[in-house]
């Protein structure tokens, strides 16, 4: 069962914005062969490691207690959340060579806790990130599809890839992987897992691996877990188009979201697929009011305990490369240059050697034109990322159904800014908006995660 695409609007009931987006006289597709749906779906994206949720509040719940998944997930499928996603941390997370202590740390299992949360629930998706670079093809294809039974055709898999050695000193072969290889890998990875879960005999024989092995299990309620991906580089878009089911996206805004749509949609078709095979769900932090004076500073109060002096000191340093700690945080941005050395991974490779050094120039000379302090310019920092769907209800309800009308987008990846709670005002207010004004569905569309996101199964 497939969602009911939304009737055809005329260009001129979108806003100026929208409407200078879209490119069809009578329709308005982001790609000629790509039709709007006008339906989103969402997701809940439980991160565990990240800077985004709050930890310190009273009602904070412990990112490693099940008490805390059990009522996320609850509330999700109260709301007919498509899917419940855990990220993945093979390693502790470090911050100039060391232990972060200034964020959570430490991931249960991901299969491990969506096996359990199976059954607890009977509608939601049950999605983890699964890394290509340090799992067995056939062991981790074994693992989803034995989720994917178990839970009634639920299970999702969000394929990563990974080829720093910091990563891979966990398993004895770090680095062993050329980061041009990186999505080479991953789709030979994939295929075996596809081999395996249809009861193929796999015969494969690649650069890294040789696989003998032969299907077992029989196929789910959906036919196989779905597939999400999450790479925005040109590479990630390519490996997105011909493999993917979901694509992940850091695209927020209208403009933004829009472009990527063609992209994606061209990508899909050069690769011999349909434009609309591929969802589009970005990521974004959601923080809601009655009116839009109160959101305003109920942001201000989350970004507040978000990034506190030392949040912010440290944000700069992972850019810097250097000891911060000598700096006010009310003060300037800090009048030194970049250490430009090579550093480890988790200060990221975007931001070495003369990345490091334009980057920390352009931001000294904004936030000295804003009149910034540290404290303030890495709020403003933190704050962009994390989407622009937050606001009055309303607002926010309306802003959203012109994406889903237009076709930018075909939901959302939450991340809740506190946990477990932080799903309660978009479930209570947001949702019914969305519902009212024909955007989104008034129950599940069935029982798969295949038909709740609108995909055929396979």
């Amino acid at each position: 069962m497939t969602t009911a695409p939304f009737p055809t609007l005329a260009t001129a009931e979108l806003s100026a914005e929208a409407a200078a987006l879209a490119t069809g006289p009578e329709e308005h597709p982001l790609h000629p062969a790509h039709t709007p749906t006008g339906q989103l779906r969402l997701g809940v994206f439980f991160q565990g490691v990240n800077s985004s949720t709050i930890w310190r509040l009273p009602e904070s719940g412990d990112q490693v207690a099940w008490e805390s998944f059990e009522a996320l997930i609850r509330t999700a499928e109260r709301g007919k959340f498509a899917a419940f996603f855990l990220g993945e941390g093979l390693r502790l997370r470090e911050h100039r060579g060391v232990p972060f202590e200034l964020d959570v740390a430490g991931r249960p299992d991901a299969q491990t806790l969506l096996a359990a949360l199976a059954a607890i629930t009977e509608r939601i998706g049950l999605v983890a990130t699964q890394n290509t670079t340090y799992n067995d093809p056939v062991d981790l294809a074994r693992r989803l599809q034995t989720l994917d039974l178990l839970s009634g055709g639920r299970a999702g898999w969000n394929v990563v890839t990974t080829d720093n050695a910091w990563t891979g000193e966990n398993f004895r072969r770090g680095g062993y992987l050329d980061h041009a290889d990186r999505y080479v890998h991953a789709e030979a990875f994939v295929q075996v897992a596809q081999q395996l879960w249809r009861g193929e005999q796999i015969n494969h024989d690649g650069a890294h691996y040789t696989v003998r092995a032969q299907g077992a299990l029989p196929r789910s309620a959906q036919g196989e877990p779905v597939l999400f991906q999450a790479g925005a580089s040109p590479a990630g878009q390519d490996f997105a188009a011909r493999t993917a089911d979901v694509i992940f996206s850091p695209h927020g805004g209208l403009e933004a979201a829009a472009e990527f749509r063609r992209s994606i949609a061209e990508r899909a078709v050069a690769a011999g697929r349909d434009a609309n095979s591929v969802l589009i769900l970005p990521g974004a932090e959601i923080v809601l009011a009655p009116t839009e004076a109160e959101a305003e500073e109920k942001i201000r109060w989350v970004r507040d305990l978000q990034i506190g002096p030392e949040q912010a000191i440290a944000l700069l340093e992972q850019y810097w490369g250097r000891d911060l700690s000598g700096f006010d945080p009310d003060g300037p941005l800090p009048d030194v240059p970049p250490e430009v050395v090579e550093s480890g991974v988790t200060r990221g490779s975007g931001f070495q050697f003369a990345k490091a050094e334009e980057l920390t120039r352009t931001w000294r000379e904004e936030a000295a034109a804003k009149g910034q302090s540290i404290l303030e310019f890495a709020r403003e920092k933190s704050g962009a990322r994390r989407g622009s769907f937050s606001g009055s209800y309303d607002a926010v309800a309306d802003r959203l159904t012109e994406y889903a009308r237009l076709g930018a987008i075909d939901g959302l990846n939450i991340t809740p800014w506190l946990i477990p709670s932080g799903l309660d005002d978009i479930v209570d207010h947001l949702i019914p908006r969305l519902q009212e004004r024909g955007v989104y569905p008034e129950d599940y569309a069935g029982s798969t995660l295949r038909e709740n996101l609108g995909l055929p199964p396979r």
